[in-house]
């Protein structure tokens, strides 16, 4: 019976084959069809309709069954490239000579720039770019020391109808004796080949050259060893660049149109197959999709039917609107694979949709594009709407908040994208300290991140909250010492025990940058901590030096002069531990917009407003040392050491910039003795310096309003901060002043630094706060023995 049973099913089985067989055209045929077909030949995933009425009111025929780009094939594209580039197959590893880099360690990576000649024509783009090396940190003079070697010859536009075209650069290049056959060389390109198939060929032969490239196929990209670059415009800023147009947590993620694209519709020749589709996911509700053929000299030509109408449906809609009220942003390739609109979106927080097939995306090497766009396919672009809709409101805010991550890290500015490019080459060079894809793609981006400092996450400020890890509970005082020893009775030796009674203190060093030799060991006095006297006299800004004997996270910059409590040091520590990010401390300043001056103004007024913490007594992280020598361009440490000021404005340009947030203030005590004269009531700071008095009614800082909005007594009639912590003291008169800060020029010298930061810098990275912590209540009714900082209440 169970034989049977068996014949019969091998029997159905049989039947079942042969139905399949005949009824199906063959199985046998179709997959030696398949496995003989030329390998030039593309097999194309789009079904081929049959029935125009299954697809009514949408496009032809020809246009769903033709791909992107020219008739050739892929087979064809890739033979003409390796035609033009004989070494295509270069990987870092067989073109490109280490021993050039590593001849000085760590500092070995240098960019040498060949000077133009004579004549030259250089594009306002390629200018920016070169720029950005020359003011960059790797930039070198010396040939000799070079490990990347940068072509003075503009090369960023390679259609030989452009207007910014170079001819001959074959005989040109092959005429530099450090060409070597490209060897170590960094080419920079935005355009490539020419109408009507506007190819890859750059007009001369790269060689071993690394190639930094907007619109590149992913078919002609040498993985690990060339770079894609975003396509900007001429107009594209030198530096800084405009902030993103998210507002932070901006409710409702979504926007009033769903998917939008304004743009060119091309009629003929490459690009044309997409863009001529477009029209049919327009719905002038949510959906916006608009092109016009309105371009170029003779569009009227070879204008079609859809034309005029397109034109006028076009005139509807401003661009700068859509983008600020869109949530998705098509950008679709245009002749080539690449498109200004890719930037334009990012910058507006509506999320790019590509329709660009085999594009290589901008620093792909590092950047994790998934989590900023969604990737399309020209050929299903009538599935796109369906499948923005389903893109959930939380995944939509995630995307958002990432584009403007990636705008202000990588692409804000020309000097950002060359930046990004040396960073990428120089991680594959010194791969052993390179960063990893985490540093790349969370804040604040991988520029920031200088791994020679550490590749572990952990030692990096801004990455514990994510890491859920805890800075050290212990720090390191720093004291700034410019006046010589002479009694022990001076401001410093009281520091030194205020400082080492903290049970957070680790160990002290005395900077010491007297004119006068540092004093035999035998002078200070005994300390419960470790006491280092370092040698600083060489400059203003080895202050901020890294220094090997720093053992702890944090940092406590003091000044020789600062007067402060051991309560006061723990609590500002404690709020430190809160945010080890930023900056926190007790001196507050300003800065602010002159309309009439047009140039920025820095303060010490007295308002409840706030954008700086002097360095003079605040704790920092350690990294920002690191980032303060090694980041920052030798031009502005210079000023700084030339002008012996405004390092402690540099330090929070540099901390702000990070962050893109305030400083944190701090409260100390709030009663001290009286004015000895009831004509004295104002900073002696602001004399001729400020020109800006108080009336005679403001005796207090408004920001003595702690966080609960509650006044302190009448008696206290000045701000707390007029008493050794501004770094702008009175003599003991209370006339003659005869520091640094007391002479008019030292406060003119900031307001200049504080423009010249912020000219470098490319934009303003201050961030105004009225943000305080206070250890006190004033109205709380507790005994004073009963609280954590007793000393502060009674002082």
């Amino acid at each position: 019976m169970q034989a049977r049973k068996k014949y019969v099913l091998l029997g159905l089985c049989a039947c079942c084959w042969l139905l399949l067989f005949y009824w199906g055209g063959g199985v046998q045929v179709r997959l030696f069809k398949l496995l003989g077909r030329p390998r030039g030949e593309v097999v194309r995933p789009w079904p081929n309709w049959t029935d125009r009425a299954f697809l009514p009111g949408y496009a032809q025929l020809e246009e769903l069954q033709t791909g992107p780009g020219s008739a050739e094939s892929p087979h064809q594209r890739h033979q003409a490239w390796t035609g033009i580039y004989k070494d295509s197959r270069c990987r870092m590893e067989t073109c490109f000579d280490f021993t050039r880099c590593r001849r000085r360690g760590r500092n070995g990576f240098r960019v040498y720039v060949y000077p133009s000649e004579k004549g030259e024509r250089v594009s306002e783009s390629y200018r920016k770019i070169l720029m950005s090396i020359g003011e960059s940190r790797y930039y070198t003079t010396d040939p000799r020391e070079a490990c990347l070697f940068v072509l003075g010859i503009d090369t960023l536009d390679r259609d030989q109808l452009s207007g910014q075209f170079v001819p001959n650069l074959d005989d040109r290049i092959k005429g530099y004796p450090l060409w070597n056959e490209g060897r170590n060389h960094l080419v920079f390109n935005l355009y490539s080949g020419t109408w009507p198939n506007y190819n890859e060929d750059l007009g001369f032969n790269i060689g071993q050259a690394i190639l930094a490239k907007a619109s590149l196929n992913t078919e002609h990209f040498r993985p690990g060893f060339d770079v894609s670059i975003p396509l900007f415009s001429k107009e594209h800023p030198q530096k800084g660049g405009e902030r993103g147009w998210l507002v932070r947590n901006t409710v409702p993620p979504r926007r009033k149109y769903l998917l939008m694209f304004k743009g060119k519709r091309y009629l003929t020749g490459i690009g044309s197959d997409t863009r001529n589709a477009l029209h049919h996911i327009h719905n002038g509700k949510d959906i916006v999709s608009l092109t016009t053929c309105r371009h170029g000299k003779d569009w009227e030509k070879h204008k079609d039917a859809r034309c005029n109408h397109d034109n006028l449906e076009y005139e509807k809609f401003d661009y700068q609107e859509l983008l600020h009220n869109s949530t998705f942003c098509l950008v679709p390739r245009g002749r080539r694979l690449g498109s200004f609109r890719f930037l334009e979106s990012l910058q507006a927080a509506c999320i790019p949709v590509l329709l660009s097939n085999g594009w290589e995306l901008p620093f792909s090497d590092v950047i994790q594009w998934n989590q900023a766009v969604i990737e399309g396919d020209e050929r299903l672009l009538l599935q796109v709407p369906s499948t923005v809709r389903a893109v959930g409101n939380e995944w939509v805010l995630a995307l958002r908040q990432r584009t403007q991550m990636l705008w202000e890290a990588y692409f804000s500015s020309v000097d950002k994208i060359v930046l990004t490019t040396l960073e990428i080459i120089k991680d594959r060079v010194f791969s052993h300290i390179s960063r990893n894809k985490y540093m790349w793609n969370a804040l604040p981006g991988g520029l920031l991140v200088l791994p020679e400092y550490s590749t572990h996450l952990a030692h990096f400020p801004f990455y514990y909250l994510s890491l859920g890890v805890s800075p050290g509970q212990e720090f390191t005082a720093i004291i700034h010492a410019v006046s010589p020893l002479v009694s022990q009775s001076q401001p410093i030796m009281k520091l030194l025990q205020v400082v080492s009674k903290s049970k957070y203190c680790s160990q002290i060093i005395i900077l010491w940058n007297s004119e006068k030799p540092p004093p035999h060991r035998s002078k200070w006095p005994p300390m419960p901590v470790p006491l280092t006297v370092t040698d600083g006299r060489r400059k203003t800004s080895s202050r901020f030096l890294p220094n090997v004997a720093i053992e702890t996270e944090a940092v406590l910059s003091l000044d020789e002069d600062t007067v402060l409590l051991t309560s006061e040091v723990n609590f500002a520590f404690m709020v430190w531990r809160s945010f080890p990010e930023r900056i926190v401390g007790y001196p507050p300043r300003s800065h602010f917009w002159d309309p009439v001056k047009h140039a920025w103004g820095y303060t010490s007024k007295w308002t409840n407003e706030y954008s700086i913490v002097l360095t003079g007594a605040a704790f920092y992280h350690r990294y920002y040392h690191y980032l303060f020598s090694h980041y920052l361009p030798p031009s502005l440490r210079a000023l700084v050491d030339r002008t012996s000021n405004c390092e402690d404005i540099l330090m929070n340009f540099l901390v702000s910039s990070v962050t893109h947030l305030p400083p944190i203030k701090v409260a100390q005590r709030k009663q001290y003795k009286e004015l000895p004269s009831p004509q004295v009531r104002r900073h002696p700071s602001m004399v001729n310096l400020t020109n800006e008095l108080p009336s005679p009614q403001v005796r207090r800082h408004p920001s003595m309003v702690n966080l609960t909005n509650e006044l302190p007594s009448p008696q206290v009639r000045r701000h707390p901060s007029m008493v050794n912590l501004t770094n702008e003291l009175p003599s003991p008169q209370g006339t003659k002043m005869s520091a640094p800060w007391a002479n008019p020029e030292h406060f003119t010298q900031r307001q200049e630094c504080v423009n010249s930061f912020a000219r470098w810098f490319g934009y303003m990275p201050l961030v105004h706060s009225q943000f305080r912590l206070d250890p006190l209540l004033f109205k709380d009714q507790v005994s004073v023995l009963r609280k954590k900082y007793k000393d502060l209440e009674r002082a």
